[in-house]
């Protein structure tokens, strides 16, 4: 098995490459509630274990400054084919290579700690995606303005609304344009005024030269953004191509 992500030897137009991709899970054949009840079974020897393949020989080619679409149904190993791409999973078999600095917003604000400040989590979840102190105190009144947050940047997270909590992790993940940008299902942020400000920033990255790629249950969404797609249905590619050819093939699939 390869994982190359870095150094493999792409066509000059590819930023993203899946070459016989699969990713397996052990999963326990019966529900376990505690980790209390798992250590116990699993002394007993009676954790019975079965493999389910999330992703089974994935080949998927997605190509520099693109907007691709990804959809299927819940559990049909989207959210596992992102994780492949940010880096967060690495394949049981085939390889994955990937082109460029990846910004995922796979979950906004997974990072922050409720009980700090938005200043404060703004500078944690900077070092978390590699910034120094000193690039963040440069990049803080961008993210503070972007988010539209005002004074709240000074209280709590946890005293924040589900959408403020949106609005700062947007905005601090895509204050600087990336190589590749990833979007889990986090475009409904905040209010309408809100959303457009956000799509437009993306749509800008588009323009400049970003590969972006997309899941949203909504198909307007991947129609008008995404200049092509691909269908999956349980961890295996369906269909590759143009949207609205990949979007009929999707909704064949539920009929």
């Amino acid at each position: 098995m390869e994982n190359n992500q870095s150094l493999a030897p792409l066509p000059e137009d590819l930023a993203i490459l899946l070459e016989n991709v699969s990713v397996r899970y052990r999963v326990p054949t019966e529900g376990i509630n505690t980790f209390k009840e798992y250590a116990i079974k699993w002394l007993q020897r009676r954790v019975h274990k079965i493999d389910f393949w999330a992703l089974h020989n994935v080949n998927l080619e997605i190509k520099r400054g693109e907007v691709f679409g990804v959809i299927g149904q819940n559990g049909a190993g989207k959210s596992t084919l992102f994780k492949l791409i940010a880096r967060i999973l690495q394949p049981v078999e085939g390889r994955v290579v990937v082109r460029g600095r990846v910004a995922p917003l796979l979950e906004l604000g997974a990072g922050f700690h409720p009980e700090l400040s938005g200043r404060e989590n703004i500078f944690l979840n900077g070092s978390v995606l590699g910034y120094s102190h000193k690039e963040m105190e440069r990049k803080f009144p961008s993210i503070v303005e972007f988010s539209e947050l005002g004074n709240f940047i000074e209280s709590p997270v946890r005293t924040y609304s589900s959408g403020m909590y949106a609005r700062l992790g947007f905005a601090v993940a895509t204050d600087e344009r990336p190589n590749i940008l990833l979007i889990d299902e986090i475009l409904a942020v905040g209010d309408e005024s809100f959303q457009r400000k956000c799509i437009s920033r993306i749509l800008g990255f588009r323009d400049q030269g970003s590969t972006i790629v997309i899941i949203a249950h909504g198909m307007e969404t991947i129609r008008q953004m995404c200049q092509r797609a691909a269908v999956l249905s349980h961890g295996q590619v369906q269909m590759v191509g143009k949207t609205d050819e990949v979007i009929d093939c999707y909704r064949s699939l539920q009929r």
